[in-house]
């Protein structure tokens, strides 16, 4: 995959897309059989040297009430992704995100990003909303 468009053009031949910009996918995914629902995004960005990544993210939790001594932690235990904050209409929450170079994704690495970002950001949204599925 050298470039969003062919990332494009797997992701909507294999998920429910439910955002489809330019530079900006949202992927919807069915897990727990169906009881529950995730929303991905996926979008490009450029380093420094104007390299491109894929970032594949999605929102946890707003910030308020989350104890960050808590999301910290659980950061540090994943191999995979990291943490962050955005801003969703006027209010600050927390991400999960994880940022791969074009050079050395292929599909199956997509789908890998892709479900583990949607699995594991769903099991955190869980930990800090109580049970909750708002994303």
């Amino acid at each position: 995959m050298q470039n969003f468009e062919q990332i494009r053009a797997h992701v909507l031949a294999h998920y429910t897309v439910r955002t489809n910009d330019p530079y900006l996918l949202g992927v919807e995914l069915s897990l727990d059989q169906g009881a529950r629902r995730q929303t991905i995004y996926l979008t490009e960005m450029q380093d420094d040297d104007a390299r491109p990544f894929l970032r594949v993210s999605t929102a946890i939790a707003p910030i308020t009430g989350v104890d960050a001594r808590r999301a910290l932690h659980f950061n540090w235990a994943q191999r995979v992704g990291y943490l962050a904050l955005s801003d969703l209409d006027g209010v600050p929450y927390l991400n999960l995100c994880e940022n791969r170079p074009y050079a050395s994704l292929t599909a199956a690495e997509v789908d890998r990003i892709v479900l583990e970002i949607g699995g594991l950001g769903d099991r955190m949204e869980r930990s800090f909303s109580a049970g909750g599925d708002l994303f």
